[in-house]
């Protein structure tokens, strides 16, 4: 029979293992920090894109608008020129020129309108990565709450849990800081965490033997 205040070797941790906890609640504290703000920055990003291609899409807008001036004017030239007794020259000038700046004005238009598109696309992607950085930095924040459940019950096989949660985190930041675009759910994040928690299982097994 186990002595009083012995514990069965791997079923619970020592100070060492409270100690070796408390690093891991710190470390993955910094990084939901970090997650959260970087992803805050790209949420910040996007409304600024979006901004712009608002912006972009109002000029473009008016430019239109100044297009249509422009057509207008030439219509009337059109007419005025087939009028008798009118300097007929006059007019055919006119309405060059108005055709003229009816294409500058056009050209105008297609960049103010290609400009908003750019800048919607990168709204886009932002907001994308605002999502990615949020579910990463959401997952050490659930990995946090596991890992200090963890020390209070004195539980280590709540750290496989702990360790799955927050690899998966991290792998979703890892695709947002390089721009991929899986899923939350896709096969890369996921794998991460089974691998984890195989890693962090294989190695409690291992200090149990060790420690029997």
């Amino acid at each position: 029979m186990a002595e009083p205040g012995t514990r069965p070797p791997g079923s619970r941790g020592g100070d060492g293992f409270a100690g070796k906890v408390a690093v891991l609640i710190a470390i993955l504290a910094t990084l939901g920090t970090m997650f959260g703000f970087i992803g805050s920055a790209a949420h910040s990003n996007a409304a600024l894109y979006k901004s712009n291609a608002a912006i972009a899409k109002t000029s473009a807008a008016n430019a239109w608008g100044h297009y249509q001036a422009k057509a207008s004017r030439q219509n009337l030239a059109e007419l005025a020129s087939e009028l008798p007794g009118v300097d007929q020259a006059h007019y055919r000038g006119e309405i060059q020129r108005y055709g003229q700046e009816k294409d500058a004005i056009r050209q105008e238009a297609e960049r103010f309108e290609a400009t908003s598109d750019t800048w919607n696309t990168r709204s886009e992607k932002e907001l994308h990565r605002h999502r990615q950085w949020s579910a990463a930095s959401v997952a050490q924040q659930i990995a946090i709450s596991l890992a200090a459940i963890t020390l209070l019950s004195r539980r280590t096989w709540l750290l496989t849990l702990t360790s799955a949660v927050a690899a998966f985190g991290i792998t979703l930041a890892i695709f947002a800081a390089l721009q991929a675009d899986p899923l939350p759910f896709s096969s890369g994040p996921l794998a991460a965490a089974v691998g984890a928690a195989l890693l962090t299982e294989a190695m409690r097994r291992l200090g149990r033997r060790l420690g029997g």
